[in-house]
């Protein structure tokens, strides 16, 4: 990963990517198999997208929000969405429930419980994540890294989270070659 300290993780788009590959292949190589893919959003939207198209099975997604104050940068009272999002069916079956990261555990055990009283035709559910922080109260199934001393994690996609639309212009030709 980049540029990382015991406060703050600093990850860039490449090994953005690349870290969502990687757990991909880390559930592949388990031997589980599940029958559909349930992301938290927003977090959760891009490796779920990625592990959708890489395992091939349907892609349902859940809104969730705890991180709204402070630019994201402190958690509230978390915030579950009432529908799940999914093209075909209800959810059901063995559901790889993917995040990007666990940090204090809430939204994970919360859904994990929502998903056992609101939905009994599910009858498994694994989660996976790419970041794993020490202060989490739920270990997942599946994470990548494992962080002890739990930094504040810098996401390439940050970036936009300040931006507003009257702005789109000018952000855009600072990026430009001249």
């Amino acid at each position: 990963m980049s540029e990382a300290s015991d406060k703050d993780l600093w990850v860039a788009w490449d090994e953005y990517h690349h870290a969502i590959e990687r757990l991909a292949l880390l559930v592949y190589e388990s031997g589980w198999k599940f029958d559909q893919i349930l992301c938290l959003a927003r977090g959760g939207l891009r490796p779920g997208d990625v592990f959708s198209r890489i395992f091939d099975v349907p892609l349902a997604i859940l809104s969730t929000s705890s991180y709204r104050e402070d630019a994201g940068m402190t958690q509230g009272m978390l915030d579950i969405g009432r529908h799940i999002t999914i093209t075909n069916g209800t959810l059901s079956g063995r559901i790889l429930l993917i995040d990007d990261l666990v940090d204090s555990g809430v939204t994970l055990e919360k859904i994990q419980s929502h998903l056992a009283q609101q939905f009994p035709e599910v009858t498994e559910v694994k989660s996976a994540v790419i970041w794993y922080k020490a202060c989490s109260s739920v270990k997942p199934d599946y994470y990548l890294e494992y962080l002890p001393h739990n930094p504040w994690i810098h996401q390439p996609f940050e970036e936009y989270d300040g931006l507003r639309p009257q702005q789109l212009a000018a952000w855009m030709k600072k990026g430009e070659v001249e």
